[in-house]
């Protein structure tokens, strides 16, 4: 009998350590899909995809990731601080700067009160990690080749200036930036520089979150709020309103909190694209307790689920107008769970799940493709859910 090959070994290693990990788990069993599989350069090909996911997003499915790192492509991000000091090297440093100290620089501690554009104590990175640059972190890096993209939110096709002004009006419930004025140049200024190397129309393996399989029975909140007392309270608090600064950290910081809120005043409104369960499940899953990566991640897909309704049905601020989103009710995804909807299916369904027969009556009742590639808007994708860095749904 021939003795085993070194790859032999590690494939029987992984499979035995896959093995272990399942019967540890203690949390409920979460019904997969399909099975694993290992991920490629830029979007991958459609049997790869999870099917709940749009553009941007990269299925890594099951309750144990088996994607590691060196299977991608490598993640690559430009340093700003290698740029001159001249107009784009500290327009790129400005943008980056707004990015990491939102509060401070645009936000309602800025010291001159006409810049208060942003209107809570988060700032950009609380969800576009490490300033949009960490991978599977929500990151920008790669999204300037994106845009203009249609949207089905405005059911048209949108600039980047106006989805950022989109996420100011949302996930920072504030308002809109001058458009010409220094600040939105900024913001595209280090877009760009952070997305070179990424070729235009493509998504980089790495933007946006990994996707989901999604659950087949209704969330519990309640039980999504063990989850936070045990994995989230230490850092966000017990009450969810963050862990907030000293005066004198927070101005020699230049931001509000440690550890962002969750909700409340100072957190994200219910029309921001984290107030939507799938969404904030993945990014969870992908990069939450603190210091959780997409290759190690420490929740249960169940657990990550449940936690997210328990943190969404929360008090938060509102967004007025939410009713005149998606005027091609077609394209509202599942989880966006304010009416009108175009399905039969109750506000509590488009909350808690289950979200499948919501998408099957969609793709049933789809219009025709809205873009030529039909990249966002195919038959499969159509009232699904989106997980780019910055969403396109």
């Amino acid at each position: 009998m021939r003795a085993p090959t070194a790859l032999e070994v590690i494939i029987a290693s992984a499979a035995v350590g896959v093995l272990v990990l399942f019967t540890k788990r203690s949390a409920p069993p979460f019904v997969l899909q399909s099975p694993p599989s290992v991920v490629s350069a830029f979007t991958p090909p459609a049997s790869t995809t999870n099917p709940t996911a749009g553009t941007g997003s990269t299925a890594l499915l099951g309750p144990t990731s088996l994607t590691l790192a060196s299977d991608l492509p490598p993640w690559e991000v430009p340093d700003p601080d290698k740029l001159p000091d001249d107009p784009f090297g500290r327009s790129v440093r400005y943008g980056r700067d707004l990015i990491a100290h939102t509060s401070a620089a645009i936000g309602p501690d800025a010291a001159d009160a006409s810049m208060r554009y942003s209107g809570n104590g988060l700032e950009c990175q609380s969800c576009h990690l490490e300033a949009g640059t960490r991978r599977f972190g929500l990151p920008l890096a790669g999204v300037w080749g994106v845009f203009p993209t249609f949207i089905g939110r405005e059911n048209e096709v949108r600039t980047l200036e106006e989805r950022i002004n989109g996420c100011m009006e949302r996930s920072m419930n504030g308002r809109s930036l001058p458009e010409g004025g220094p600040e939105m140049k900024a913001f595209l200024a280090y877009t760009r520089y952070i997305s070179q190397g990424v070729p235009v129309g493509e998504s980089a393996l790495g933007r946006g979150i990994p996707a989901l399989p999604l659950p087949e029975k209704a969330l519990d909140p309640q039980r999504g709020a063990e989850v936070f007392r045990t994995q989230c309270a230490i850092c966000h608090q017990p009450d969810g309103q963050g862990k907030r600064l000293g005066a004198v950290e927070a101005s020699q910081e230049r931001r509000r909190f440690e550890f962002p809120p969750l909700w409340g005043p100072e957190s994200y409104n219910d029309g921001a694209g984290m107030a939507r369960n799938i969404t904030a499940a993945d990014f969870i899953r992908a990069n939450m307790p603190f210091g959780t990566d997409f290759e190690h991640p420490v929740l249960a897909p169940q657990d990550a689920f449940d936690v997210a309704v328990f943190i969404n049905s929360q008090p938060r601020p509102h967004k007025a107008g939410l009713e005149n989103d998606y005027p091609d009710g077609s394209l509202k995804p599942p989880d966006a769970a304010y009416p009108p909807f175009a399905d039969p299916f109750p506000a509590e369904q488009h909350s808690l799940g289950p979200w499948s027969p919501i998408q099957q009556w969609l793709r049933a009742n789809a219009g025709p493709p809205r873009s030529a590639s039909d990249t966002v808007l195919s038959p499969q994708t159509i009232g699904a859910q989106s997980n780019g860095s910055i969403q396109t749904r």
